[in-house]
């Protein structure tokens, strides 16, 4: 939102009691993130990222790169969910073979990346916020992480380096933020 000069509100629902208390019930499917943009309400993470990206034009200019959004949004996010295993299910054995298996996932991505500066090229669009998220959870995990793939290199810095970015990065309420609910990173 804050690199693409949208105004919003951020609220944070606080701790796990007050949460249940005062949110659950409001959400469609009982849990967090939603967005209420006048009379729309979206929950779940890609649906409201699909919404934003209609609405702020960050979805492609036609239905093959559109497409190839989802596609690789898609990729990340099964990426992410073995992430999310490992992070909230076995840390303590899990971290050191996903850091191992994480190569030969990342190389999918290295090669997807090539011949352009985003995803779709030269135009930013919904999916490049939602890599750069996640190659930011895995760069705190494994430093070294993207040092043998050039282009997601290249990438994730470009991306870190957007004005806006810095921007949202230097709030006190960015700097707040857990990566992870259980503290493990």
């Amino acid at each position: 939102m804050v690199d693409n000069n949208v105004d919003y509100e951020e609220v944070d629902c606080g701790p796990w009691e007050n949460w249940k208390k005062n949110w659950k019930s409001k959400m469609a499917f009982g849990q967090c993130p939603y967005v209420k943009d006048g009379d729309v309400e979206v929950v779940q993470s890609n649906a409201i990222l699909r919404y934003l990206a209609r609405k702020l034009d960050l979805y492609g200019s036609n239905n093959k790169e559109a497409t190839r959004a989802d596609m690789i949004n898609d990729g990340v996010e099964d990426l992410r969910k073995e992430y999310l295993r490992m992070i909230y299910q076995n840390y303590e054995e899990g971290k050191g073979p996903f850091i191992e298996e994480l190569p030969g996932k990342l190389k999918y991505f290295e090669n997807l990346m090539k011949g352009g500066d985003y995803i779709l090229g030269s135009k930013i669009c919904f999916t490049d916020y939602n890599l750069f998220d996640l190659l930011d959870c895995l760069v705190t995990l494994s430093s070294p992480c993207l040092d043998a793939f050039p282009t997601l290199k290249a990438y994730y810095d470009r991306m870190m380096n957007r004005p806006g970015v810095q921007k949202r990065r230097a709030t006190e309420h960015f700097k707040g933020l857990k990566i992870n609910g259980n503290g493990k990173q």
